[in-house]
């Protein structure tokens, strides 16, 4: 159907379903080109998507969402958290879905390392809270505190004890763990936790499944060997359950995996600085094109920790 206007004293005819269908299409793209960044904007707070929980064992759960994966483990009379999440929010809503699988406190919370994401949400934690975490994490957190507070949460949930020896066994609420710090990998203060009886590891960001090749902090005196070492520990422990601390669940098969690229790609650079290449000649080796900015998002890549590691550079 058409119908006739006048436009400059001339007769024009317009297809007025089709215009009508044009309006519709471009207001369609319109609206999606302006919810486009405020989705990117979600998915970079942490906070976007609903915290989901996972149950491994009558009585261990892991809660994705938030920030980094956290552990809940029930025991007799209260609540074992593993990681606390990125913000006061965050950890009022993980505390809010501890409530819904039981109503034991909690009384204990123990740090895989001092990101932010992993330990900003104990600002709303209960005061008094035990929160056992390396030694070098806990000096990460006092020196991210003493240079204004970001990357550390409120002075009085600073770790209550610390882990001084490479293996620690714990008996907390009745539960029996065992934490190990095998190297600096991720951070000089590294836990990963393990559950013998019920066969979990929590891996913190040891493991991060989401990208390909370990994350290390430099700033934190983070090591490609020291990650290596770590990944050895963790896959020759009686388990197959990892709860990375990013990503979805892991089996011992994943991680050896990913342990065998990074010692074959580690390799491969050491080769390369013996025969004297720089940097970007190796990122443009070993790395998958377009190879990852030498900074990665601010953050330094697998490829250029190793070769710092291996030039002192």
């Amino acid at each position: 159907m058409s119908t006739i206007v006048k436009a400059g004293g001339r007769k024009t005819t317009v297809d007025l379903p089709r215009l009508i269908r044009q309006v519709k299409l471009a207001m369609i793209v319109a609206l999606t080109a302006l919810a486009i960044p405020a989705m990117a904007q979600g998915q970079g707070s942490g906070q976007a998507a609903p915290f989901v929980t996972h149950q491994l064992d009558p009585n261990v759960y892991w809660v994705e969402g938030g920030g980094g994966n956290s552990g809940v483990i029930v025991g007799a009379s209260g609540v074992i958290v593993i990681d606390a999440k990125t913000s006061a929010a965050g950890g009022k809503e993980l505390l809010d879905d501890i409530a819904k699988i039981t109503p034991k406190p909690v009384t204990t919370v123990i740090l895989t390392h001092s990101d932010g994401d992993h330990v900003n949400g104990l600002a709303s934690f209960p005061a008094g809270v035990k929160v056992i975490a390396h030694e070098n994490n806990k000096k990460e957190q006092e020196k991210a505190l003493a240079a204004g507070g970001r990357g550390a949460p409120p002075a009085d949930h600073l770790p209550s004890q610390v882990v001084t020896r490479n293996h620690e066994s714990l008996k907390i609420e009745g539960v029996n763990l065992d934490v190990y710090h095998w190297a600096p990998a991720h951070t000089s203060g590294d836990l990963v936790v393990y559950l013998p009886t019920e066969k979990v590891v929590f891996t913190g960001d040891i493991i991060a499944a989401q990208m390909a090749d370990p994350f290390i902090h430099l700033e934190k005196n983070g090591s490609s060997e020291g990650w290596i070492t770590t990944a050895k520990g963790i896959v020759a422990l009686d388990c197959d359950q990892f709860v990375p601390g990013h990503g979805p669940l892991q089996t011992k098969a994943m991680i050896q995996n990913r342990l065998a690229d990074a010692e074959t790609k580690r390799a491969k650079i050491a080769e390369l600085v013996a025969q004297g290449k720089s940097l970007d000649d190796i990122r443009a080796a070993v790395d998958p094109p377009p190879a990852a900015p030498a900074g990665g998002g601010g953050r330094a890549s697998f490829t250029q920790v190793v070769y710092q590691e291996l030039t002192k550079k």
